[in-house]
């Protein structure tokens, strides 16, 4: 039971003081002293104590007492009498007018007594009360944290690290729990995962162990309670567990107590097992290694307080261990969905194989180009690893609605299709032999009505004008093959088609035009290979992918991906499409995709209807592109400055 000091004044309170020393001695230690010895005799603590004294001695308490809680008993002497102000005082328990009854004097000291005795208890109370909220706060935000982060590796380091400052704990190690399947049993092993040590740099490495009850991870692993060991070297031989010493051997490291607690899931099961050791008095200085006497000083026993926090903590971390796993696998899971779809893109237009995947990495590979400058009108520009993973998502997915566009119309290489080719050859064929048989009924008919001798000098100008129609055929096929192809189409190119339109050949009495109407058309395309409706199916893919990426429940990260990738084929000008956005409806992502996009199909190795242009000569026609006012010159900047095109190895 704690005494509290009691100061009395001699020699007026020794005869009362000498009955009631023996009652009050259990309680309190009794001081006399006498009137000179007020200068040093007011205590600086701020403790409780009382005081038996004169109105000098308690008026002196009374000013001077430093904030100490005090209990006076007044004493005053004939004819005196006490300041009406210190009546008001809570320090002043009672004043008697000579020496106070032995009585009532107990009396007031035992009660005085209970009252210190309450309000150190309630002192104690709001203490621990006040330890337990910081406790309780310290959870909280570590919990907070733990729910945030989404990488394995660095929430397996802020579990331990927060651990150890939460039981002041010198070291520590965080082992998983990993399941293996040999033939049809199920095996389970303990990895060293992760380490921490405030007093030494040791470079950790993982590695696995047999979980099973030879270990003290591995125990608490399978029982899933906490072993709490005082000295990790002081292991009876009743339990089947023991300490490993090669750490400490080999390092010089001493380790001493030990709490291991294990990790266990909302299901129950222990998904690893957190391991502190070594508690310290001062949580951040570290340890004397090698000083036997200083450590013994320093290192602490965990108490059960500390059990029960790292227990919180540890179902705190295996949570968040479990939702870190959920969410990587449904990233996984997310990320071969993408991929998948890019294959089923690449599918249906072979020719095109690599390209959504190269935009991804030319587009990103601007994005943080972007990033990184601290000039110009992006200077305040900057793209966090989710921005820059949205980014990649669109970009990767950026043609998928060509699923929706009709095979034949996706992989149209030149201007006609090919059975609309074929007819053509075959109709030339056609007429071909037509004038064959025609030449060689005319050469008959000469025989017969000049006779051979007078038939032969009428063959040669049969043969020549034979030769010539047939010599016109092809030099008109020959334009027709020239003009199916996808570049852009000549002025005496289009006028020779128009001619051709116009001739008509007799074939078993039928009249067969070299050319049909929608023939010409195809043909008088003036630049690629698609006519005015094809390439609006063609466009269309864009508000298909759009439709599509609206459908996915998208996490807030990732929420602008079907924009982004709906606005790749706008211009700054308006003269984009779908919607005909202006410069600033644009996003800035779309803008960086729109410049990939074009520099790859203009590069592009893959595509058998065009030869890949070199790297200097597709910059030029996206420098053009940039002159009309289709693209962002600032970021057409970066990225040739910076050769952001580089990272896909076009040649040049």
């Amino acid at each position: 039971m704690k005494k509290y000091p009691l100061f009395y004044l001699r020699p007026v309170f020794d005869t009362v003081m000498h009955q009631l020393q023996p009652l009050l001695e259990a309680r309190f230690e009794c001081l006399g002293f006498h009137s000179s010895d007020m200068p040093v005799m007011l205590p600086e603590q701020t403790g409780p104590w009382v005081l038996l004294g004169d109105q000098s001695s308690v008026s002196a308490v009374l000013q001077h007492a430093n904030g100490a809680r005090a209990a006076c008993v007044l004493y005053l002497e004939a004819g005196e009498s006490v300041d009406p102000l210190w009546i008001q005082k809570d320090q002043l328990v009672d004043y008697t007018q000579g020496l106070p009854d032995a009585q009532r004097l107990l009396f007031a000291l035992n009660r005085t007594y209970s009252q210190f005795t309450q309000a150190q208890q309630l002192q104690q109370l709001s203490q621990q009360l006040s330890i337990q909220h910081e406790r309780l706060r310290e959870l909280n935000a570590i919990g907070a944290s733990l729910s945030t982060e989404r990488n394995l590796d660095r929430l397996l380091d802020k579990i331990l690290a927060s651990c150890m400052e939460i039981t002041a704990s010198d070291s520590g190690s965080l082992y998983l729990v990993e399941a293996r399947h040999h033939e049809a049993e199920e095996q389970h092993f303990l990895r060293f995962k992760w380490a921490r040590n405030q007093s030494l740099v040791v470079d950790f490495s993982e590695f696995t162990m047999e979980m099973n009850e030879r270990s003290i991870a591995g125990a608490v692993a399978v029982q899933g309670k906490p072993l709490n060991i005082r000295d990790v070297y002081s292991i009876g031989n009743d339990v089947p567990y023991g300490f490993n010493k090669s750490f400490d051997q080999s390092t010089g490291y001493r380790s001493k107590s030990m709490l291991t607690v294990p990790m266990t899931n909302p299901k129950g099961e222990v998904i690893g097992v957190l391991q502190m050791i070594n508690k310290k008095q001062h949580a951040t200085r570290p340890l004397e290694l090698g000083n036997e006497a200083a450590l013994q000083a320093e290192i602490l026993s965990y108490s059960q307080d500390d059990e029960e926090l790292l227990s919180s903590l540890a179902s705190q971390g295996a949570v968040a261990i479990e939702n870190a796993r959920l969410y990587a696998a449904i990233q996984h899971l997310f990320e071969g969905f993408i991929r998948a779809s890019v294959q089923a893109i690449e599918s249906r237009d072979p020719t095109t194989s690599g390209h959504s995947e190269r935009v991804a990495v030319l587009t990103t590979g601007l994005a943080q180009q972007v990033d990184r400058i601290d000039s110009g009108p992006f200077a305040q520009l900057r793209f966090s690893r989710d921005d820059l993973k949205e980014i990649k998502y669109a970009s990767l997915l950026h043609d998928f609605g060509k699923i929706g566009v009709r095979e034949h119309v996706l992989v149209k290489a030149e201007k006609l299709y090919t059975h609309e080719l074929e007819a053509i050859q075959a109709r030339f064929r056609l007429i071909a032999k037509s004038l064959e048989s025609r030449y060689h009924a005319d050469k008959l008919e000469l025989l017969m009505r000049l006779g051979p001798e007078a038939a032969q000098s009428e063959f040669a100008a049969l043969d020549q004008r034979y030769q010539q129609q047939l010599a016109a055929l092809q030099q008109d096929l020959g334009a027709i093959l020239q003009a199916n192809r996808p570049s852009i189409l000549a002025q005496e190119v289009s006028e020779q088609l128009a001619q051709i339109q116009q001739k008509v050949f007799e074939v078993d009495g039928e009249s067969i035009a070299l050319l049909a109407p929608f023939e010409l058309s195809r043909l008088s395309i003036l630049k690629g290979s698609l006519d005015s409706d094809e390439r609006k199916e063609i466009e269309s893919h864009v508000t298909h992918t759009f439709h599509f990426l609206s459908q996915i429940p998208w996490t807030r990260e990732l929420r602008n991906v079907p924009q982004i990738a709906y606005a790749h084929h706008e211009k700054l000008n308006g003269k984009g499409y779908p919607l005909g956005l202006s410069a600033t409806e644009i996003p800035v992502q779309s803008k960086m995709m729109t410049i990939a996009d074009i520099y790859d199909a203009l590069t592009a190795s893959d595509r058998p209807y065009k030869k890949a242009l070199p790297v200097a000569k597709a910059l030029d026609i996206l420098g053009f592109e940039v002159k009309d006012g289709m693209l962002d010159a600032e970021l057409y900047k970066i990225f040739v400055e910076s050769r952001v095109y580089e990272a896909i190895g076009a040649e040049s």
